[in-house]
């Protein structure tokens, strides 16, 4: 540890980094197009989230999550680093924990590795399938109120699970065409 004394002047306080926590699509990106990953990084962006996480699920997941087989993992995450590399946004992150696992990896274990990872306050970018499916596990209720949701249309069409109704003071959805900028505000 350094013995060097650091000064500063009196009534000095520390300018706070007016960026928020951490916006995490998770999703497993079969069908997700290049301008659906544009809006998500641009919905960081406008947001002034410090990080933006692409987490894609393995296909071991995807399988016992929806009962339908996705492409290889590892085709998925190429697709999702070229598409990184094309952006100029330093902060966006492909994490590649399920494909160290390269088995199933519970929701629960997903979020808290993404918690102790790239730390709080966390915000989930979900589509509104995929928020119906958080919403049927038995863990949605704790772990609602310690994240927040950003779904990335209105769910018009979709029948919204109860559980997700019941809580949504804790989900938004992203208009890329409003001039709103905040997340949590009516």
């Amino acid at each position: 540890m350094s013995q060097n004394q650091d000064r500063v002047p009196f009534g000095y306080e520390p300018t706070e980094d007016p960026r928020k926590g951490t916006l995490v699509y998770y999703d497993w990106f079969e069908d997700t197009k290049d301008a659906e990953l544009d809006i998500a990084a641009e919905a960081a962006r406008r947001l002034a989230f410090r990080t933006f996480v692409l987490y894609p699920l393995h296909e071991a997941t995807a399988k016992r999550m929806v009962k339908q087989s996705v492409s290889p993992y590892y085709k998925r995450m190429d697709r999702l680093h070229d598409w990184r590399r094309t952006k100029d946004q330093p902060n966006i992150v492909v994490d590649g924990l399920e494909g160290k696992r390269k088995k199933y990896t519970p929701v629960d274990s997903a979020l808290r590795h993404l918690m102790e990872t790239y730390g709080t306050p966390m915000f989930l970018y979900l589509t509104p399938e995929m928020a119906n499916l958080f919403a049927s596990f038995d863990s949605f209720e704790s772990w609602i109120v310690r994240i927040r949701l950003l779904l990335d249309s209105e769910p018009a069409g979709v029948r919204l699970h109860p559980k997700l109704l019941k809580f949504e003071h804790r989900w938004d959805v992203y208009d890329p065409n409003s001039s709103r900028h905040t997340i949590g505000e009516s």
